[in-house]
């Protein structure tokens, strides 16, 4: 995969992502989610709920726009790599609301409606890597792409190992043609343990072979990490009622379509350590 070739789908996968993200908030997807964020900054009560939607939903597809523009020099860079951070910013300050954790559970590091909003962190280092790649190593820019990664995999997979993380994805692995099966061989928190201890385990082996610059490793485990984030699209189509025509997708929907963005980190590391692995040592 040529640089331009990889600089193409990354801006694809942020433009499509963000642009169904803005879209569905716009016709009036998962209000609650908004109205607890606005909340934390007290702005919840001063805005009716469908600003709310028609706010969040036109500066999403705004990023979306400016993200395809500045690809092709059409806006600055600093200006769109700002506006993502702070698009990104809001949502990721609410994680200090404790309403986002379950103290009945210990709190940190189970997180509770949080789980959607730590994907955010996967944001910044794709706009890093289009537009601030000369300021960053080809090293530094891996690791930034790694980390949202491995964050993810380590964090939400190690929930998969508590009883309310296997009883709450009954409904996606029960109705998943790849994933079903699971239940035919072990029990609901059984098959939870399979899923987070994958999710675990090929996360460390991805950091392994990048640290060690091992690239068999990194294709071995970065395809299984793949897998992951690709698997969880197929629950667009497999979970009854996703899509609807009111909002395009529900906030099922919205939560699955976040994990394009990790898509888009493994792309960006796949590039440094394995099409372009020389330069990655800089």
């Amino acid at each position: 995969m040529t640089l331009q070739q990889t600089e193409n789908l990354v801006t694809a996968l942020i433009a499509f992502s963000f642009s169904v993200l803005g879209l569905t908030f716009l016709l009036g997807a998962n209000p609650n989610a908004l109205i607890t964020t606005f909340n934390f900054y007290s702005l919840g009560a001063m805005v009716s709920e469908s600003a709310l939607g028609a706010i969040t939903g036109i500066t999403l597809l705004l990023l979306a726009l400016m993200t395809f523009a500045a690809r092709f020099e059409l806006v600055s860079p600093k200006t769109v790599t700002l506006f993502a951070a702070l698009v990104t910013a809001i949502p990721l300050l609410t994680l200090l609301s404790s309403g986002r954790w379950m103290a009945d559970l210990g709190g940190f590091p189970i997180i509770g409606s949080g789980q959607g909003i730590i994907k955010y962190f996967a944001v910044l280092p794709l706009f890093l890597f289009l537009f601030y790649r000369d300021k960053l190593s080809h090293k530094q820019l891996t690791y930034l792409n790694f980390a949202p990664v491995a964050m993810v995999l380590l964090w939400i997979g190690s929930m998969k190992f508590f009883e309310f993380e296997a009883n709450a994805i009954v409904g996606l692995v029960e109705t998943s043609p790849f994933m079903s099966w699971l239940y035919d061989v072990f029990s609901v928190q059984g098959a939870s343990n399979v899923i987070g201890g994958f999710d675990v385990f090929f996360a460390l082996v991805l950091g392994v072979g990048i640290y060690t610059k091992n690239k068999p490793m990194i294709i071995t485990s970065g395809i299984a990490c793949l897998s992951v984030f690709l698997m969880t699209q197929t629950f667009l189509f497999s979970v009854p009622n996703t899509f609807n025509s009111a909002t395009i997708v529900n906030r099922l929907g919205q939560f699955v379509i976040k994990d394009l963005w990790f898509v888009a980190n493994l792309v960006v590391v796949a590039y440094f350590t394995i099409f372009n692995s020389v330069s990655a040592q800089n």
